[in-house]
């Protein structure tokens, strides 16, 4: 899946960047919410970079989704099993 190009901040600069998913799951629960885990891929002038999100929203009566909240997860393998680690124990 392609995204959209974008205005983003960082570093404070205002740079363009195109987002793109490149797999995503959804978990459904209650009756119309899902989170959504997705590895996505920024890319930018300066080169790409993936990381993992996961975020959290419900859908309309006409199944169109809306977002709630969101949060980014660094893609390397190490934090990502300390947070799955961390998940599983608490």
């Amino acid at each position: 899946m392609h995204g959209h190009p974008e205005d983003v901040l960082c570093g404070g600069r205002d740079i363009m960047a195109e987002f793109e998913t490149v797999r995503a799951e959804e978990i459904k629960f209650g009756r119309n919410n899902f989170i959504e885990i997705a590895r996505k891929k920024v890319i930018t002038d300066s080169g790409e970079n993936e990381f993992i999100s996961i975020g959290r929203g419900f859908y309309l009566p006409d199944d169109e989704k809306r977002w709630k909240s969101s949060i980014t997860l660094p893609s390397e393998k190490d934090k990502l099993e300390k947070i799955a680690e961390l998940i599983r124990s608490i």
